[in-house]
C-alpha cells in the first residue's frame, strides 16, 4: 500500500525527534509502561499498513510531545481512506457482491473506536437486509478464510477488518439473517484475531477472540467458541489454561459436519499434552483427531476449517511424536515429505519445521540438519509467527556442529 498523509505525519515525528524506529517503539512503550509496541509496529504505521489504535495513539502523542486530539483527528481520516481502500478491492466482484459490500460497508457510523468494539455494539441490535446482501457477507468471510492460506498476515489485516466492518454496519438490519451474519461475523472476528497475533499483536487479538466468543453466544453456535477458543490456546500463558481451553473446545464440536474442525481441536490439544508431559493424553487426543479426520472434508465443512490440510494433521502428529519420542515418528516423516512435494504454503513452512525438530529428536541427526537447513531457507520466503516458534525449537536441538544454522534461526526467531 502506498504511503498515506497520516503515515508520512508518523514519519516525521519520529525523524524531528531524532530517533530510530526501534527507539521510537522504546520510547512509546516508556510513556505506556507496557513492552507491547515494536519496531516492526512502527514500520507498518509508517508504511500504513497499520493505522494506531486510538490507545497507542495517546502514547504516541505523549512520546512525540504533540497534541493527542490532532493525531486523533488525522487517524480518523485515515481510517477513512483505509475504508475506501477495501472498496477499491472489491471492485473486481461481480456487480450483485460489489453493491451488497459497499452499501453494507457505508451504512450508519460507527460508535465504537475499533472493529471488535463495533462489532459488540452491533450484536444487541437488529433490523432488516435482504437475502441476497446476506449472502454476498457471508461469501466474502468465506473467501478472505481462504486468502489467509496465501497471504501474508500483514497483507490481509485491513481486508479482514473492512469486512468486520461491513458485516457490523449489516447486523442492525439483519432481520431473519441475523444469526447467519453473526456465524459469519465471528469467523471474520476469529481471523482478525489470528492475524493480530501472527503480527504480535496480543491485546488486539484477545479482544477479537473475547468478540467472536459473543458471536457464538448470541448465534447459539459451540463450533464458534471452539474456533476462539483453539486460536486463544496457541498465546496462552500456561500449559494448564491452554490445555482447559482446548477441552472446552472439543465439547464445542462435537456433532455433525464439524469433524475437520474436531481434528484440529484434538490435533492441538495431543499437542500441547505432549508439551505437558501427558503421553498417555496426548497419544489418545492424537488417535480422537486422526479418527475424525478420516471423516473430515476440510473444502466443504465451515469455513475456517480450509487450513485443516492433511499436511497441517501430518505437523501435529510429527509435534506430538517428535515430543515424545515415538517409533511411528519415522513412518510419519517420510508420508509428511511426500505430501509436501514442491509447493510450499505458510502451513508448509510449519510441517517443515515440526519435521526438522521431530527428526532432531528422535536421533536422526543428519536428515535433521537437512530437513533444518530447508526449513532455515523457508521461513525467509514465508515469515510467520508459528515458523518462528518452530524455529526457536529446532535452534535448541541442533548439534553443536551446527552453530552457524542455530545462531541464524534464533535471530529470526527474534
Amino acid at each position: 500500500m502506498p504511503a498515506d498523509a497520516f503515515a508520512e505525519l508518523l514519519l516525521r515525528l519520529r525523524k524531528e525527534a531524532g530517533r530510530s524506529q526501534e527507539q521510537q517503539a522504546a520510547a512509546i512503550n516508556a510513556v505506556s509502561g507496557r513492552d507491547t509496541v515494536t519496531r516492526r509496529e512502527v514500520s507498518r504505521y509508517e508504511n500504513f499498513d497499520n493505522v494506531p489504535t486510538n490507545h497507542t495513539l495517546a502514547h504516541i502523542a505523549a512520546a512525540c510531545g504533540v497534541p493527542f486530539e490532532e493525531l486523533q483527528l488525522e487517524a480518523k481520516a485515515a481510517r477513512t481512506r483505509r475504508r475506501q481502500e477495501y472498496v477499491r478491492e472489491v471492485e473486481d466482484l461481480d456487480d450483485v457482491k460489489r453493491r451488497t459490500l459497499l452499501g453494507s460497508a457505508a451504512i450508519g457510523a460507527a460508535t465504537a473506536a475499533e472493529p471488535w468494539g463495533r462489532l459488540a455494539c452491533a450484536l444487541s441490535k437488529g433490523s432488516k437486509i435482504d437475502a441476497t446482501s446476506a449472502a454476498a457477507l457471508i461469501d466474502r468471510a468465506a473467501e478472505l478464510h481462504v486468502q489467509e492460506l496465501n497471504l501474508s498476515a500483514r497483507r490481509l489485516q485491513s481486508t479482514v477488518e473492512s469486512h468486520l466492518d461491513a458485516i457490523t454496519a449489516a447486523l442492525p438490519r439483519a432481520g431473519e439473517h441475523e444469526r447467519a451474519l453473526t456465524i459469519a461475523a465471528g469467523e471474520t472476528a476469529a481471523l482478525a484475531g489470528w492475524v493480530a497475533w501472527d503480527l504480535g499483536e496480543h491485546d488486539k487479538a484477545g479482544a477479537y477472540y473475547k468478540v467472536t466468543s459473543e458471536c457464538a453466544q448470541t448465534a447459539g453456535h459451540p463450533p464458534l467458541r471452539a474456533l476462539a477458543l483453539t486460536y486463544a490456546s496457541y498465546g496462552s500463558p500456561t500449559p494448564q489454561e491452554r490445555l482447559e481451553f482446548l477441552t472446552q473446545a472439543a465439547q464445542d464440536v462435537r456433532g455433525h459436519g464439524n469433524a475437520a474442525a474436531a481434528a484440529w481441536v484434538h490435533g492441538r490439544h495431543a499437542e500441547e499434552a505432549a508439551q505437558f508431559g501427558d503421553d498417555t493424553g496426548a497419544l489418545r487426543a492424537l488417535d480422537r483427531a486422526r479418527f475424525a479426520y478420516d471423516f473430515a472434508d476440510h473444502t466443504s465443512e465451515q469455513a475456517w476449517v480450509r487450513f485443516v490440510t492433511p499436511y497441517r494433521m501430518d505437523s501435529l502428529a510429527l509435534s506430538v511424536y517428535g515430543q515424545l519420542r515415538r517409533q511411528e515418528l519415522i513412518t510419519t516423516a517420510d508420508s509428511a515429505v511426500k505430501r509436501l512435494g514442491t509447493g510450499l504454503s505458510d502451513g508448509g513452512v510449519v510441517v517443515l519445521g515440526d519435521l526438522a525438530s521431530a527428526l532432531l529428536r528422535g536421533g536422526d541427526v543428519d536428515q535433521g540438519v537437512y530437513v533444518s537447513r530447508q526449513f532455515a531457507s523457508a521461513t525467509q520466503a514465508k515469515p510467520n509467527t508459528m515458523g518462528k516458534e518452530r524455529a526457536r525449537t529446532v535452534a535448541a536441538w541442533l548439534p553443536d556442529s551446527e552453530r552457524e544454522l542455530a545462531d541464524h534461526l534464533r535471530r529470526f526467531a527474534s
